[in-house]
Parts: structure tokens; C-alpha cells; sequence
């Protein structure tokens, strides 16, 4: 089966991101449910973590009608992004970073 994909990119917290989505990844519906799939990498820095992934590259299979509840695949990356970077770890993440910054000087 060839999957069509549509390639969005955003800019979230000055990392440039990849977004490439599958609406349709089976070939029939589960359960009257459309299985899409979304692929998520930074670009810039190269493999930069992100709230849900530490390697910078995120597989995600999901409900194509969740996607489209937030208005696209971008839309839905954003918020998730958003809700994730709330997280204690991606918090200490973010401040470990900063402090690193200053001993690079």
C-alpha cells in the first residue's frame, strides 16, 4: 500500500520542526475508526529533543478525526507540544539547558 503523507514544518520554542502526516495509514477502517499516522523530527537543531521524545524523532499513530478535532496535523503537533513542555521533566529539561549555557562563556 502506498501511503500519501502531507510534509508540514513550524518554528515551536525556536526549534524548527518536521511534520509529515498519513491520514489514511490502513488500508481499511478499525472499529469505524481511521488510523492515520504522524512522523515529528526537528531540523533545527538536528535531533533536538522535544517534550515527547528525547531523540528529536516522535512515531505517532492516532484517530485521523483527532487530528482534524485540532484543525491539522500541525495544529495537533503544536498542542501537544504545548501540553507536553508543561511537564516537570521537560521543565528541568529546558533549565539544565540554560545553565549550561552560562559555562560555555
Amino acid at each position: 500500500m502506498t501511503h500519501t503523507h502531507i510534509t508540514e514544518r513550524i518554528i515551536w520554542q525556536g526549534i524548527a520542526i518536521e511534520i509529515r502526516y498519513c491520514r489514511a495509514w490502513l488500508s481499511e477502517d478499525i472499529n469505524g475508526y481511521n488510523i492515520a499516522h504522524l512522523e515529528i523530527e526537528t531540523l533545527e537543531p538536528k535531533r533536538s529533543p522535544l517534550p515527547m521524545t528525547e531523540t528529536g524523532y516522535k512515531s505517532h499513530f492516532c484517530q485521523h478525526a483527532d487530528i482534524l478535532e485540532y484543525g491539522g496535523a500541525k495544529e495537533y503537533v503544536t498542542a501537544w507540544l504545548e501540553s507536553e513542555a508543561k511537564s516537570a521533566s521537560w521543565k528541568s529539561y529546558i533549565e539544565e539547558s540554560r545553565q549550561a549555557d552560562l559555562f560555555e562563556l
